[in-house]
């Protein structure tokens, strides 16, 4: 007979652990461009995506608008990203700066190590499937998502 598998403990605070945990190694290698592993990702979205929306950079990013607002000042300050008028009077948009291309540049070199780390230390086979799992839970997550309805 087949054995029931239970899941033990928080989901939640087992994916809370994993991420704090991910998250300082990625901070340790990126952390001497001058960017938050945070920073760095939205940096990112925004030099690839730019320019856009706010609410469209948020939604891709799965933040809230409030997040996004606070988490895009310190980009602005630094010079590295600019807000300015949208496609019509009432939108605005975000773009990356050449300076902020050049210090997403910079950090990607830096997270590009942190990634090749990551891999080595837990194998290749055990992050794909891991990146594999997490997108088959995300999917069936937002499908059954009660905001949506």
């Amino acid at each position: 007979m087949a054995e029931v598998v239970k899941p033990q403990g928080c989901t939640n605070l087992k994916l809370r652990e994993l991420s704090r945990v991910v998250t300082r190694h990625y901070d340790a290698y990126v952390a001497p461009t001058g960017l938050k592993n945070s920073q760095y990702s939205l940096l990112s979205h925004i030099v690839l995506l730019g320019p856009i929306r706010p609410g469209e950079l948020a939604a891709r990013m799965r933040l809230d608008a409030s997040t996004l607002t606070r988490n895009l000042q310190p980009l602005v300050a630094a010079g590295w990203v600019e807000q300015g008028p949208g496609d019509d009077a009432r939108s605005r948009s975000v773009v990356a700066t050449e300076v902020g291309r050049a210090k997403r540049a910079e950090a990607q070199r830096a997270w590009k190590q942190a990634q090749l780390a990551l891999n080595a230390r837990l194998g290749n086979e055990r992050v794909a499937a891991l990146h594999a799992l997490l997108d088959d839970c995300l999917a069936a997550l937002e499908e059954g998502d009660p905001d949506d309805e």
